[in-house]
């Protein structure tokens, strides 16, 4: 929760340059804006990039900016800079403010100082926004009013914006957002796992995991951390961290670990489909327990995202109906093994939000069936080599296409078949040629999709599209839906 001592980095006549005009810049530049703070705005992208009523919105609101580039003019006239989070930190001009003594923050810090609110926070590599919106779920269903948003929709800022009106805000934070956070200090703070990813901005996966753990760093014992207790990554740097001032781990804040072993002290751990809780609100010692069976959380890594999800809810008050209301009413996110029909035995799952290597990792782990994978896009800087094992195991045929297919190709070609595609409509028509009854055609890319799409959500779009399209056209050569084919509702 933010501190409610007054404001260091905003005072009266600060000048505030705010670098980036994407949706969490914009949402910085309202925000300071309704305080009564000078703001000027440097943009890299062309002004033809930008909708034309936010041009407009800057120029009634006397805000001067520049686009298509940076320069030392803009940044030289600020007292304080506030970064999107897509904006690299080791840009030059950001060199230059720093050396000079110039705050150079992201809207983390903004929350840390005007947030009234207690703020449950999550980070991780895969499963953010999964956690994120459970745990939302979980607050409404116990009759709680929670603003989520975050890295996963909606700007803090925007919620700083308002009268800061809900009783708890649930927050997905990535990476990008915590190297420049401040003083952010979530009361719950969650940790859902880590593997490579973002290595073409990270000079190192050791910078990364670095850049993961700053959610606990201005933690006091009054705060709780969950933690993954399986992610050994994760619990590496944990029991790497210098112990301070007595503490149990390297950690100032209450440690609650979850995983699939039961844990030593307050936490949670799985068996089967039920989740075993304890040290929580519960004097006796008693053990809560939460029965998965038949919810869409039932299985990994939804199972462990579960966990991790109860155990900051009630941390934070909520009680056992209203989080076992949330459990059973819950729908998976789009894009995330998504299924998206089914024919003649073989299921079409759509996990374009796999954009990394962990969480491949997750869906090939979590899915019993063999699997016709679909993969490829921009390249990460992620290793690949991590798969081999599971791609050995699960993966009859791996169909590449995209900027990285050639060094996916050199990474599994001695484990399974590879086939190449130049769009995804090839990709799924191989696919459906290539799939047997009992298998799973599965869109997870482990790479990003800005090569040949707009976001991941596009590509998920097309998937399915060319599914839908390809199995119709193979019952019957036209539109129409025919024997054997089952298409699931939209995702």
């Amino acid at each position: 929760m933010a501190s409610m001592t007054s404001p260091k980095l905003i005072a009266p006549g600060t000048h505030v340059l705010v670098v980036g005009l994407g949706k969490s810049g914009l949402s910085a530049v309202r925000f300071l804006r309704g305080l009564g703070i000078k703001v000027s705005v440097s943009e890299g992208g062309r002004a033809t990039s930008l909708d034309r009523g936010v041009i407009q919105w800057l120029q009634g609101e006397g805000v001067i900016f520049e686009t298509g580039g940076h320069t030392s003019d803009f940044f030289s006239a600020a007292d304080c800079i506030v970064v999107s989070p897509g904006v690299p930190l080791d840009l030059p001009l950001l060199k230059e403010a720093r050396e000079r003594g110039v705050p150079v923050v992201g809207e983390m810090a903004l929350v840390a100082e005007y947030l009234k609110t207690p703020l449950v926070a999550i980070t991780g590599t895969n499963g953010k926004s999964t956690v994120t919106t459970l745990i939302g779920d979980m607050f409404t269903a116990s009759g709680k009013q929670a603003f989520v948003g975050g890295n996963l929709g909606t700007p803090l800022t925007d919620y700083l914006s308002g009268p800061q009106d809900a009783d708890v805000v649930v927050a997905e934070i990535s990476s990008f957002q915590l190297d420049a956070a401040g003083g952010f200090r979530p009361d719950v703070a969650v940790l859902l796992n880590i593997s490579p990813d973002h290595l073409d901005r990270y000079a190192s996966y050791e910078d990364y995991v670095r850049s993961k753990f700053l959610i606990f760093g201005n933690q006091s014992a009054s705060d709780a951390a969950v933690i993954n207790a399986d992610d050994q990554a994760v619990m590496e740097h944990l029991h790497a961290l210098p112990v301070k001032n007595g503490a149990k781990s390297g950690i100032a804040s209450r440690l609650f670990l979850f995983g699939r072993d039961r844990q030593d002290g307050p936490g949670a751990y799985a068996s089967g489909c039920k989740v075993a809780v304890s040290g929580i609100a519960r004097p006796d010692g008693q053990i809560e327990e939460y029965d998965l069976t038949g919810s869409a959380l039932s299985e990994s890594p939804n199972l462990e995202n579960t966990m991790a999800a109860i155990l900051a809810a009630r941390i934070m008050g909520c009680p056992q109906e209203g989080i076992k209301k949330a459990i059973a009413g819950f729908m998976p996110l789009p894009h995330r093994m998504a299924l998206v029909a089914e024919k003649d035995g073989v299921r079409y799952y759509d996990d374009s939000k796999a954009t990394n290597v962990g969480a491949v990792l997750a869906a090939l782990n979590g899915i019993a069936q063999p699997v016709v994978l679909i993969a490829g896009g921009r390249d990460k800087g992620g290793d690949y080599c991590i798969l081999r094992e599971v791609v050995r195991q699960k993966v009859t045929v791996m169909i590449l296409l995209g900027e990285a297919k050639q060094k996916m190709a050199e990474a599994f070609q001695d484990v399974t078949t590879i086939e190449f595609a130049e769009s995804m409509e090839q990709a799924v028509q191989l696919a459906i040629n290539l799939a047997r009854s009992g298998e799973a055609v599965m869109l997870s890319p482990a790479c990003a999709s800005f090569d040949m799409f707009n976001s991941y959500s596009h590509r998920g779009e097309v998937f399915r599209e060319a599914v839908l399209r390809g199995l119709n056209m193979t019952s019957h050569g036209n539109r129409e839906g025919g024997p054997g084919v089952k298409e699931a509702s939209a995702a």
